[in-house]
């Protein structure tokens, strides 16, 4: 998406960030995105190092996210920018949940989906997108970018070929969180 001219900002999760840092992806993503990677909330003097969101993509999603944000708990950076959205119906959200069998099991989960869905979030889920696995069993699988790139555009209504600067010059392009 960088290289179609589209603007990538990232907010991570206290648990991203941990396991981030310790591979020294952090500065990498920064490089990439030009963008400061956040995961704490800024002070309320503090401007915001994103430019205005077009969509949000949590990307991978664990278990612990989507059913945090079915059920509206804010209780880190990440999760507080997308229950606002949700919230707020706006901006649009993408949901990639990597969950697997196990996590699709438990009694809660379908509600969770249920209620996503019927808060207008977009899901990316579904055997044909990420087919369910035992615990363990699919590590380092490719995430399903391709899906993932249709629903963000779905949700923008901006196809590959036509995004925000095309559409209205001076206005950066869409922007929005990974995690």
């Amino acid at each position: 998406m960088l290289e179609d001219g589209w603007t990538v900002a990232v907010t991570l999760t206290p648990t991203a960030t941990i396991w981030l840092e310790a591979t020294g992806e952090i500065g990498k993503i920064e490089a990439v995105t030009g963008l400061p990677v956040r995961s704490a909330p800024r002070l309320p003097h503090e401007t915001s190092p994103h430019p205005e969101v077009d969509c949000y993509a949590a990307v991978p999603a664990t278990a612990n996210l989507v059913a945090k944000l079915a059920l509206g708990i804010a209780d880190n950076q990440a999760l507080t920018q997308l229950c606002e959205a949700i919230g707020g119906r706006r901006p649009p959200v993408v949901v990639f949940p990597r969950v697997n069998a196990a996590h699709a099991g438990q009694p809660g989960w379908e509600h969770h989906i249920a209620a996503l869905a019927g808060s207008g979030v977009h899901l990316v889920y579904g055997e044909d997108v990420w087919p369910l696995h035992r615990p363990r069993s699919a590590p380092n699988k490719e995430l399903p970018w391709r899906a993932i790139r249709a629903a963000i555009e779905a949700a923008t209504g901006l196809g590959q070929r036509q995004h925000p600067s095309d559409e209205q010059p001076g206005r950066p392009p869409a922007t929005g969180p990974g995690l």
